[in-house]
């Protein structure tokens, strides 16, 4: 379990920068989840998000900033919430059960987020 919970940031990071690099390199993946709502260019939200991903992954990689980079990651997850709802609400030209069955697993990743900024499960040790 210590081995675990050691890898774990570098884990998380290197999920939100693998998400990152994909909102930048193959951004018509993402285009479709910017909400109508958002104001226009979708492209410019997609490349935000994954700019956003990015700095995360770099503040959960680096012990000096890993509490608040567990932190922010946990209120992105949250951030982009709405947009997973929205696909499955519109869904385009994915599968509503997939849609679906994305919305649970924001709840891991926040907890996840909030287990690496040290905000839960610690056992006081670092």
């Amino acid at each position: 379990m210590t081995r675990l919970r050691a890898a774990s940031p570098y884990v998380l990071a290197a999920v939100l920068a693998g998400a990152g690099s994909l909102h930048l390199l193959r951004p018509e993946l993402f285009d479709a989840l910017v909400p109508p709502i958002l104001p226009p260019c979708q492209r410019a939200w997609t490349y935000a998000s994954g700019v956003a991903e990015l700095a995360v992954a770099t503040a959960v990689a680096v012990p000096a900033t890993r509490q608040r980079g567990g932190l922010a990651a946990a209120a992105l997850f949250l951030a982009v919430f709405p947009g997973n709802v929205y696909m499955a609400v519109e869904p385009d030209d994915v599968p509503r059960w997939a849609a679906l069955a994305r919305l649970p697993l924001q709840v891991p990743l926040v907890l996840w987020g909030l287990q690496v900024a040290g905000k839960m499960f610690s056992t006081g040790r670092r």
